[in-house]
C-alpha cells in the first residue's frame, strides 16, 4: 500500500515531502462542553483523545489541566452536558448516546458490545475519586446550592443527591413531554415546558403538596422559561401553535415569536417584545436559537435574525424598543453572560481582518449599550467563551489553521496579552511537528449570481504538473467551514481529511454553499433549496467549474466528497454532472425526498403538487440514469440523522443502472463515527478511493 501511494504521489508531480498518516492527522485531542463554576475559578472540559473520552479540570490562577476520569477504552460512548456545581466541588456529566442529532438520549452501541448500553448521568468530585452513577437519564441541571441534580428520563424529571447518597426518584408528574427544566435562583421551585402535541405550556413545580402553576396558558407553543435574578418573575418565548389553514410549502416560511414575562406570585403575564412577522423575524435556527437570558440592569437579552443577521438585542424587563447590541454584517453564536450579568460574551465571524468572515473571534458587549469589542483578533479560531465565577478569567477554545482546538485563558475583565493555552501538551508530537496547509479564502459566483464562499487548500511544493482536485461539501447544511480547525468534532475531522488530501498533491476546495450560516439571512434561507429545488447545487457545480478553470488543476481529474447533507449534494453532483466530477465519495447522504412531502389531500397546500414535483427532481435517485462516474457509498447502520435506507435504496438503483460503485457499511455505528477506529477507517477509505480514481488517472 505504501508503494502504491508513493507511485501515485509521483504521478501527481509534487516534490517528495513528508506525508502525514491519517492516524497522525486525526490524533488531535478534541475538547467540548467547556464549563465553569458559578463561584471561584474552576473549569471542566471533556476531551476526546482518539476515542478515549475523559473529563479534565483546572483551577485558576495556575490552570494546570488535570485528567479527572479514567475512561481509557474507546467504546464510542460520548461525554456531554458537563457542569460544575456552583461551589465547584462536583462535576456532573452524561455518558453515552449520540447528541449530534435526533433521539440523542437513545442508547448507542458502536462497539457492538453483546450487552445493553445506556445513557446515564454521573457525578465525580472535582478533587478526584470514583465516578458516581446517579441514574439512567440525560440533560442534567444542578440545583443552585449544589446538593441535588435534576435530569430527564423518558420525558419525566428525576432527581437525586449530587453525591449519590439517595436513590433517584421522579420529582413530579405532569401531562405531556417535559423539557427545558430550570431551577429557581433559590432552588425552591422549578420551571419547565410541557409539550402537548400541537401546543406547549410553561409550568412551575414547587413541592409535592402544591399544584403545578401554569403560566399564562394559551393556544400557543410556549418555551424557554428563564427566571429573573430575584426569582420573582419568569420570561418565556411564545410561538404560534400548530394548525390553521394549509399554507404555501414553497414560499419563504414565517415563524414569528414573542417574549413574555410573568409575575410568578400572581401569574399575571404581559408581552414585552414581538418579532416582525417576516421570514427574517422567524425563530432563529442558529446556535442556541433565541438565546433568551434575563441578565443584570433589569434587561432581557435575546438573539434575532430580523435585520438579516443573527444579532444580540437587549430590552428592558418592562418592555419597550429593543437595543441592537451587535450591529454589522456578521453572525453571533456561543452566547453566554458574565457571572455578574453585565456583559455578554460570544463568538462571531468579525474582526479587523477581511478574512474574519471565515473565522470566529470572541466578542463582548454590555447588556445595555452597543459597545461591542472583538477581544481575540488575529488569524485564530476562538469559540465557546465563559468567565470564571470569581470574575478574573476568560476561558474559551482556541485553534488556528495549523493547531487543533485546545482550552485557553485570558485575564478578565481586561483580556489583554497573549492567549495562554491549557491543553497544547495533549497534542501528539507527530501532529505538532506536521506542517499543515494554511487554506486561503476565495469567492466566486453561482449561475444565478449568488456569491459562493470557499477555502482553498493547495498542496505544498507547487510544481508545473497539473494536479487532481476535490470539492469538499460540508453537512448540516446550517454549518460554515473555516480558515482553520473547526470547533465541531465532525468538521474538525473533515478539516483533517482535507489536509491529508493536500499532502497527497490534491487541490481541495471546501465550499460554503447557500443554506449555510455566516453570510446572512438570504444566504442561509434561500428559496427553492433542498428538497424544494436544490438551488444550492448551483454552488457545488460552480465550485467544480471554478476549479476546472484554475491553471494548476487538471480539469479531467476533479472529484467530490461530503457527508450527510454533503453526501446528498455529492450524489446530486455525480448524478447530474458526471462529465465535471470524475469520481466521488458519498458518506451517509440523503438520496430520496420522493414521498417525504406533505401529500395532496382533502385540504392540500396550494402548491403541494409543485412541491412533490420539485422533490422528485431534487432527489439523487432521479438522476441515476445520467450517473457515470464511480462512487464510494459509506453509511453506519445505526444512523439517527439520515436513515440507512437512503443508501440501501440508492445502491440498488446503481446496480440496476450499471453505475460503477463501491460500498462500506459500518454495523452499529451512528452518524458521527463514535468509535475512533471507525472514523479512521472511513477517512482512509475516502481518500484511498479518490486517489485511486483521480491521482493516477
Amino acid at each position: 500500500m505504501r508503494f502504491l501511494l508513493l507511485a501515485l504521489w509521483c504521478c501527481v508531480g509534487s516534490p517528495m515531502l513528508a506525508q502525514p498518516s491519517m492516524e497522525t492527522l486525526t490524533s488531535y485531542p478534541f475538547p467540548s462542553a467547556l464549563t465553569v463554576s458559578a463561584t471561584g475559578s474552576r473549569m471542566a472540559v471533556a476531551i476526546n483523545e482518539q476515542g478515549r473520552r475523559n473529563l479534565y479540570v483546572a483551577e485558576g490562577p495556575a490552570f494546570e489541566l488535570r485528567k479527572l476520569t479514567a475512561y481509557d477504552e474507546d467504546l464510542g460512548d460520548e461525554i456531554t452536558s458537563v457542569q460544575l456545581s456552583s461551589d465547584g466541588q462536583w462535576v456532573v456529566y452524561v455518558k453515552g448516546g449520540d447528541h449530534g442529532g435526533p433521539n440523542s438520549s437513545t442508547p448507542r452501541n458502536p462497539a457492538s458490545l453483546p450487552v445493553a448500553t445506556a445513557v446515564q448521568v454521573w457525578s465525580i468530585p472535582f478533587t478526584g475519586g470514583n465516578p458516581i452513577l446517579l441514574g439512567d437519564g440525560d440533560e442534567p441541571v444542578i440545583s443552585p446550592d449544589g446538593s441535588r441534580v435534576a435530569f430527564m428520563r423518558q420525558g419525566r424529571v428525576w432527581t437525586c443527591a449530587i453525591d449519590g447518597s439517595d436513590k433517584a426518584t421522579q420529582l413530579f408528574y405532569a401531562r405531556g413531554a417535559i423539557s427545558g427544566i430550570q431551577w429557581s435562583p433559590d432552588g425552591k421551585a422549578m420551571a419547565f415546558v410541557s409539550s402537548r402535541t400541537d401546543y406547549a405550556l410553561v409550568g412551575i413545580f414547587r413541592d409535592k403538596d402544591t399544584p403545578i402553576q401554569w403560566i399564562a396558558p394559551a393556544f400557543a407553543r410556549d418555551g424557554s422559561p428563564r427566571w429573573s435574578p430575584d426569582g420573582k418573575h419568569l420570561a418565556f418565548v411564545r410561538r404560534n401553535a400548530s394548525g390553521g389553514a394549509p399554507d404555501s410549502i414553497l414560499a419563504a416560511q414565517r415563524n414569528p415569536w414573542a417574549i413574555w414575562t410573568a409575575d410568578v406570585s400572581t401569574g399575571e403575564a404581559k408581552l414585552i417584545w414581538q418579532s416582525p412577522d417576516t421570514p427574517e423575524g422567524s425563530v432563529p435556527t442558529t446556535h442556541g436559537s433565541t438565546n433568551l437570558r434575563w441578565v443584570a440592569k433589569n434587561r432581557i437579552v435575546f438573539l434575532s435574525y430580523h435585520d438579516g443577521w443573527p444579532h444580540l438585542y437587549s430590552v428592558a424587563e418592562t418592555g419597550g424598543e429593543p437595543l441592537l447590541l451587535t450591529p454589522g454584517p456578521f453572525m453571533v453564536e456561543h452566547i453566554t453572560p458574565s457571572p455578574d450579568g453585565r456583559w455578554l460574551l460570544a463568538s462571531a465571524n468579525t474582526g479587523p481582518d477581511g478574512d474574519d468572515i471565515d473565522r470566529r473571534h470572541i466578542i463582548r458587549v454590555s447588556v445595555d449599550k452597543a459597545d461591542m469589542e472583538v477581544i481575540t483578533p488575529g488569524k485564530g479560531i476562538e469559540t465557546f467563551p465563559a468567565v470564571t465565577g470569581d470574575g478574573k478569567h476568560l476561558v474559551f477554545l482556541s485553534a488556528t489553521a495549523q493547531r487543533p482546538p485546545v482550552p485557553a485563558v485570558l485575564p478578565w475583565p481586561q483580556p489583554k496579552g497573549d492567549i495562554r493555552l491549557l491543553g497544547e501538551h495533549l497534542i501528539p508530537e507527530a501532529l505538532r511537528n506536521t506542517e499543515l496547509v494554511v487554506p486561503k479564502r476565495v469567492e466566486f459566483k453561482a449561475p444565478d449570481g449568488m456569491t459562493v464562499y470557499a477555502q482553498l487548500f493547495e498542496p505544498p511544493g507547487g510544481g508545473t504538473a497539473k494536479k487532481p482536485a476535490v470539492v469538499f461539501i460540508h453537512g448540516g447544511p446550517q454549518r460554515q467551514m473555516l480558515l482553520g480547525w473547526h470547533y465541531g468534532d465532525y468538521y474538525a475531522n473533515c478539516y483533517a481529511v482535507n489536509q491529508y488530501l493536500a499532502s497527497r498533491g490534491f487541490v481541495v476546495l471546501s465550499v460554503n454553499f447557500r443554506l449555510g450560516i455566516g453570510y446572512g439571512y438570504d444566504f442561509h434561507k434561500p428559496l427553492f433549496a433542498g428538497r424544494y429545488g436544490a438551488s444550492e447545487y448551483q454552488d457545488i457545480k460552480a465550485a467544480g467549474q471554478w476549479l476546472a478553470a484554475q491553471p494548476q488543476v487538471d480539469a479531467d481529474r476533479i472529484g467530490v466528497y461530503g457527508g450527510s447533507y454533503g453526501g446528498y449534494l455529492t450524489a446530486l453532483a455525480l448524478g447530474k454532472d458526471s462529465d465535471l466530477f470524475a469520481a466521488g465519495v458519498d458518506i451517509h447522504g440523503v438520496h430520496n425526498y420522493i414521498g417525504r412531502i406533505p401529500p395532496v389531500s382533502a385540504e392540500p397546500a396550494p402548491d403541494a403538487e409543485k412541491a412533490i414535483e420539485l422533490a422528485k427532481i431534487s432527489s439523487p435517485v432521479s438522476h441515476v440514469h445520467t450517473w457515470k462516474s464511480p462512487v464510494l457509498l459509506i453509511h453506519g447502520d445505526d444512523d439517527a440523522n439520515v436513515g440507512f435506507g437512503h443508501s440501501v435504496d440508492l445502491v440498488r438503483r446503481l446496480q440496476q443502472h450499471g453505475v460503477p460503485h463501491e460500498t462500506l457499511v459500518i454495523p452499529d455505528e451512528t452518524h458521527h463515527w463514535m468509535l475512533y477506529k471507525h472514523q479512521v477507517k472511513v477517512d482512509q477509505a475516502t481518500v484511498d478511493f479518490l486517489i485511486k480514481h483521480l491521482a493516477g488517472k
